[in-house]
């Protein structure tokens, strides 16, 4: 079991950086590195000597543009403001389903829902009331450590689990329902929505249909391409890209593909230890193994029968067990890099952790001589070390640093903030002590890495954490 109690011991491969890693962290060998965390007083948040948080927003609260910070925090993303070195903007989620009536943005009765122009809500029940989905928005001050403005950007959507920022500096929503038009919805969900970051007010929701209606869990935008890798929260689901027609236009349409495995047929990247559907790669994928793709179109992607995995397969596409979280990054060499996780997937079905290298060709039609690679990063050997990793983020340092949602019942088990290293040590940087022990979410780091900022879904808490960044910078693999 990893220790929580022994100092985090200096590095010995700093010059490895993130493609060096894969080979030790893939192993999936119980962490040599720890940082001993210290008890808070207020039982909320155990983190490591010199670190310290601050609750910067709780469900409930009133925003300054009169609505309520809605409850579900989920993903969310940090952009700098130009010419503003002291403040950033966030735009966060709020997993809200259609069956939720409370701890929305318009209060108890939805009463507030009335000052929005009935176009700016995408959906309502039907009984009428609005659906609760959607994004808040805020100005944070790095400096005095608080909120200075606050607004609903999104509103009427369901369930908007992560997303993902764009290089041209907005938010894409992504809903983790497709529900059909009918007993809860007015409409059909499972889409993308794009919010402006500087949006100080909520956008008109218009669904991105070319990116595919399904479980959307995250995105991930290549910013020297512009195109968007997304994953899917299903327990059968496939690893997309969108090709879209216009770089930073996603609205205009594009071609949305599917992974697949260079000479295997719907290949079964699970890696459970019962071979349920036989073919390649069940229980065999093994860590560090790199594997070339080619990727798979897909048609009639707005699904009506919610049938787009199954179809993706049919067509050889590689399968995935829920798909979560997403980031992109670049190796030491300034290679792109996109990280993702998947939440149930590994022997020990506690999770794994992607790693896709776009070609250089990416997306090109030459790109099938110079093919993307796929890599099995790191896969938890059992509870002890990771489980059911979702959002993540790329740590200053060049690590990651992955948030649990252990499901976790009646286990005695805490959920925590695990880093990563580019070594391949797992050390748990976080421990969730709230009496509700809920998920964290929506990890991100200021632009100007002075910042952590976390939501804790249950009770609903946005933290902001600081404290010797640089510190970690030299103590971890460079």
């Amino acid at each position: 079991m990893l220790s929580r109690r022994q100092w985090l011991k200096s590095a010995t491969a700093a010059s490895l950086g993130f493609a060096g890693l894969a080979a030790f962290a893939a192993r999936g060998g119980t962490a040599p590195l720890s940082l001993p965390l210290e008890q808070d007083p207020a039982g909320l948040l155990d983190l490591p000597r010199g670190f310290s948080y601050r609750i910067i927003s709780r469900t409930g609260d009133a925003m300054t543009d009169g609505f309520l910070t809605p409850g579900a925090p989920d993903g969310m993303g940090a952009f700098a403001i130009p010419g503003d070195p002291d403040r950033c903007r966030l735009v966060r989620n709020h997993e809200l389903n259609p069956t939720v009536t409370d701890r929305g943005a318009f209060g108890p009765d939805h009463g507030l829902a009335r000052r929005l122009s009935p176009d700016l809500i995408y959906d309502h029940a039907p009984d009428g009331r609005p659906l609760l989905g959607g994004t808040s928005s805020f100005t944070y001050n790095l400096r005095t450590g608080r909120i200075e403005q606050s607004n609903l950007s999104l509103a009427g959507t369901t369930q908007n689990c992560a997303g993902g920022t764009t290089p041209w500096g907005s938010w894409l929503t992504c809903e983790e329902r497709a529900d059909r038009a009918g007993n809860l919805t007015g409409k059909d969900h499972g889409f993308v929505f794009e919010v402006p970051a500087a949006a100080t007010s909520p956008v008109t929701p218009v669904p991105i249909k070319a990116m595919g209606r399904f479980m959307h869990e995250a995105a991930a935008v290549d910013p020297a391409t512009g195109i968007v890798y997304l994953t899917q929260d299903e327990p059968r689901c496939l690893f997309y890209r969108y090709l879209p027609e216009a770089r930073g236009e996603l609205v205009k349409g594009g071609r949305l593909q599917a992974l697949s495995i260079r000479g295997h047929r719907m290949a079964d990247l699970r890696n459970w230890p019962v071979d349920s559907e036989p073919g390649w790669g069940a229980g065999t994928v093994k860590p560090g193994q790199r594997m070339k793709v080619d990727w798979v179109d897909l048609d009639r992607v707005d699904a009506p029968d919610s049938d787009l995995n199954q179809r993706g397969a049919a067509k050889g596409a590689a399968i995935f067990s829920r798909g979560e979280g997403i980031i992109f990054g670049r190796s030491p060499e300034g290679k792109p890099e996109i990280y993702f996780t998947t939440t149930d997937a590994g022997a020990a079905q506690v999770g794994q952790v992607w790693r896709y290298c776009p070609s250089p060709n990416e997306g090109q039609d030459s790109e099938r001589g110079s093919a993307g690679e796929l890599e099995l990063f790191y896969e938890s050997p059992g509870e002890q070390a990771m489980e059911a990793g979702d959002n993540l983020t790329v740590a200053p340092w060049g690590g990651l640093i992955l948030c649990e949602d252990r499901p976790v019942g009646n286990r005695g088990v805490r959920n925590h903030l695990q880093i990563l290293s580019r070594r391949g040590d797992l050390v748990p940087f976080a421990t969730n002590m709230h009496k509700d022990n809920g998920e964290f979410t929506g990890i991100c780091f200021s632009p100007d890495s002075s910042t952590l900022f976390v939501n804790i879904q249950r009770p609903g808490l946005t933290l902001a954490i600081n404290g010797p960044w640089r510190d970690m910078r030299r103590m971890l693999p460079a």
